[in-house]
């Protein structure tokens, strides 16, 4: 089991999945630099935004830190950096980055309305283009994934659906129905080991209809007994597919969680 967990560890090291957060608006934006907020509330799912962590040093000090957090919101309405770095490679985004400081300095050498009505629309077709082939990597390196962990973890079946199943605990209780409440621990993460919801994490389990969250949630726990762990990798066909869920999943993920199954009523 420790080489099954490091192989894990070495899978989620290597595995370079594109954490594209803001495809929806890079997709659906047919006009040069427009503004849209790209945050939503997934429709349907157990995810609850894991907003809160460790804090951690500050770049500067108090005094400068109110000027930096507007930088960083500025750069969360646009999109966000890591959707940039995604999409640009890093001498492009040095460029955003100066246009960005000319215009907001007015120390351009050319008027702001020149430069968008002659580049805005390429700009529009190269987001566009590169942003058309994201969702297809997404899936691919996640089948990757998937095949690696059954490689590395000899206990794990897939299903017929596609859903990768690991018992780590065997639980001795009673077993989950579509229609049953379950009480839960769980702690999800992109292939990449990005941490994008945890109620581990919070502290706090969580209970809700099984028949209420995605299938690829169903079907697993349909698989578990109350006092049972396991780890679910997730295709994204199971999970929240091509549209993936607000800006914490991408469109396409495939996803991993470890699931404590405490409770069946």
């Amino acid at each position: 089991r420790t080489d099954t967990v490091q192989c894990s560890r070495q899978l989620e090291l290597t595995m370079k999945v594109a954490t594209m957060t803001s495809l929806a608006l890079l997709a659906r934006s047919t006009a040069a630099f427009t503004v849209r907020s790209t945050t939503r509330v997934a429709a349907r799912g157990i995810t609850a935004r894991n907003m809160a962590g460790e804090a951690g040093p500050m770049p500067h000090n108090d005094e400068k830190m109110p000027f930096y957090a507007l930088g960083v919101n500025l750069a969360r309405q646009i999109g966000g950096q890591t959707s940039f770095k995604t999409l640009l490679e890093d001498e492009e985004l040095e460029l955003v980055l100066e246009g960005f400081s000319d215009s907001l300095k007015g120390s351009g050498v050319q008027d702001d309305q020149t430069v968008l009505a002659s580049y805005g629309q390429a700009l529009n077709a190269i987001l566009t283009e590169r942003s058309s082939k994201i969702v297809d990597r997404v899936k691919a390196e996640g089948e990757e994934f998937v095949a690696n962990f059954l490689d590395c973890t000899e206990e794990a079946v897939k299903t017929d659906s596609g859903l990768v199943y690991y018992s780590m605990t065997e639980g001795e209780g009673e077993q989950p129905t579509i229609a049953s409440t379950v009480e839960v621990h769980y702690h999800g993460t992109l292939t990449d080991g990005t941490v994008f919801d945890s109620s581990v994490d919070r502290g706090q389990t969580i209970s809700f209809p099984l028949g209420g969250v995605i299938k690829g949630w169903q079907e697993g726990l349909s698989m578990m007994k109350e006092g049972g762990k396991a780890t679910l990798v997730i295709p994204s066909d199971l999970a929240y597919g091509d549209a993936g869920s607000g800006d914490t999943i991408p469109p396409g993920a495939t996803l991993k969680f470890e699931v404590e199954l405490f409770k069946v009523s």
